[in-house]
């Protein structure tokens, strides 16, 4: 009762001063953002709440395809050196100055070369931006790289009026003025982050709502117990097993979009010494532990049956979802005899995951299910930030871990398994699987791309650096007073077209 009587106190707070018969959409996160700033930020619900107040230059559709938003259109060169967008004419920041080229250049010349910028990896093979004319901006590359149109779609696609960062500086974040729907409001860490509606945004009428409170529970029993007391509007990160709670309740609706974000077990191959034991050496033990997994008794045991059992970065069924290679059944004598092969009848890891109680759930079945083929398999709970510091230390043998997914199959695959990718905590390089990728980028042909990640997944679902496990649903609990949301397969929340009413 005090966790609910805590989070009725957020809302009650945000109600002060709001206009009488002003509408409201009050969501709940499973987590706090982290700084509100694209350049600096680097949560995915941090993601969720950017995309009320930040347009970006393209966006995506509820089916991932690229669409316009800040740019009108875009062409690459004939050598695939350069992207050219036309801008979208007549757009204002929140802060009445005008969007053109120029500003673009500015945000990206920042994400590029900013000592705060997160984006650098993701900006890398930008090597000029031009101003044509106010309205058309020349991205040149230093070589081939296809999926700058997905990078643009996201945080490094987001523009910031310069009026603003030169004011603000790297302190953006307590003053973000973009060119969204909703302009930033105030913050109250731990509390609430509100926005309220921007009435000459470019496009104005697809948006009624008066003001949006973001509000993080990380309790998801409380996020739903506040949905179904009226405080919130809509929970995202429902739990699984909280689905027929809200399908029961006549006053709440269930959603869902099967999601571009992967679970995945990174595994120690190369970084420092705790890479050295059976498991980080020998691929034939890597096998073994994957044929010891159930995937779809894991997924019936945590999530209900709601999530889609898979083995690679790509969800199955997608245009680079690899069909030659399709989720192996388990085989816990085969798992055996690979082991007694490498020498290493019971090998011993320890597997680290974040302290909660999914990820927890998780890694014991885990364990019990590869303890059956004879793995040692010792767990360590740990905070999800420690653990991603240690990781990338190399300070773990093997470790699970949630990827939001990118619209583009490289910002799937190159951030883990890349000789530089910089989510490649155990230091997996395999030069072939780099020269497949860096082909796969060079082109904008989509069938050639989708034969190049196929090969890509022969070399890495063979060595095994990473296990991945399942794709992710995203589930959304929403009251019946809420019309026109969309679910959409990056996770995000969309607010074109939502209304509040009854």
């Amino acid at each position: 009762m005090k966790r609910l009587v805590a989070a009725l106190s957020f809302s009650l707070l945000a109600a002060l001063a709001f206009p009488a018969g002003a509408s409201e959409l009050r969501i709940a996160l499973d987590q706090d953002p982290d700084v509100l700033d694209p350049a600096q930020a680097g949560t995915y619900v941090g993601r969720i709440v950017f995309a009320a107040m930040c347009d970006k230059l393209v966006d995506v559709d509820e089916h991932m395809k690229f669409v316009p938003q800040l740019a009108t259109s875009w062409e690459w060169s004939p050598d695939n050196k350069a992207l050219t967008l036309k801008l979208r004419d007549n757009v204002l920041f929140q802060d009445g100055t005008k969007l053109d080229a120029t500003a673009v250049k500015v945000n990206l010349d920042r994400y590029r070369t900013a000592p705060e910028s997160k984006r650098k990896g993701e900006v890398k093979p930008i090597s000029n931006v031009v101003v044509v004319d106010p309205l058309t901006v020349r991205i040149e590359l230093s070589a081939p790289y296809a999926p700058l149109v997905a990078v643009l779609s996201d945080r490094a696609g987001m523009i910031i009026s310069p009026k603003a960062l030169t004011q603000y500086g790297d302190k953006i974040a307590d003053h973000l003025t973009c060119a969204g729907p909703y302009r930033f409001v105030e913050r109250v860490a731990q509390g609430r982050i509100v926005a309220e509606r921007f009435k000459d945004y470019w496009n104005a009428g697809a948006y009624t709502i008066d003001r949006v409170t973001y509000t993080p529970v990380t309790d998801q029993t409380v996020r739903l117990d506040n949905l179904r007391a009226g405080q919130f509007d809509i929970i995202e990160g429902l739990a699984a097993t909280d689905v027929k709670t809200v399908e029961a309740d006549p006053k709440l609706q269930f959603l869902e979009a099967t999601g571009l974000a992967y679970e995945m077990m990174s595994i120690n191959v190369n970084n420092g010494p705790d890479a050295d034991n059976p498991l980080g050496k020998d691929p034939r033990v890597r096998e073994a532990l994957e044929l010891s997994l159930d995937r779809k008794a894991i997924n019936d045991a945590v999530f209900e049956g709601k999530f889609v059992p898979s083995n690679q970065p790509e969800a199955p069924g997608g245009k680079y979802w690899n069909p030659a290679r399709p989720v192996p059944a388990r085989d816990v004598a085969k798992a055996k005899s690979l082991l007694a092969a490498a020498g290493t009848p019971h090998p011993s890891f320890t597997l680290t995951a974040a302290n909660n109680p999914i990820d927890q759930q998780l890694a014991q079945i885990i364990q019990a299910m590869a303890g059956e083929a004879g793995f040692q398999v010792k767990l360590q709970a740990i905070e999800a930030t420690t653990m991603v510091s240690n990781n990338n230390a190399g300070h773990y043998q093997a470790g699970l871990a949630i990827w939001s997914g990118r619209p583009d199959p490289d910002g799937n695959v190159s951030i883990w398994l890349a000789c530089d990718g910089f989510l490649n905590w155990g230091k997996y390089c395999d030069r072939e699987l780099d020269k497949t990728l860096a082909e796969a980028r060079s082109t904008t042909d989509s069938d050639a791309r989708a034969k190049l990640y196929a090969k890509a997944s022969d070399i890495y679902l063979t060595a095994r650096p990473a296990l991945f496990l399942y794709h992710y649903k995203w589930l959304w609990g929403i009251s019946r007073k809420v019309s026109g949301f969309v679910p959409y397969p990056d996770g995000i929340a969309r607010l074109a077209g939502v209304k509040v009413g009854g």
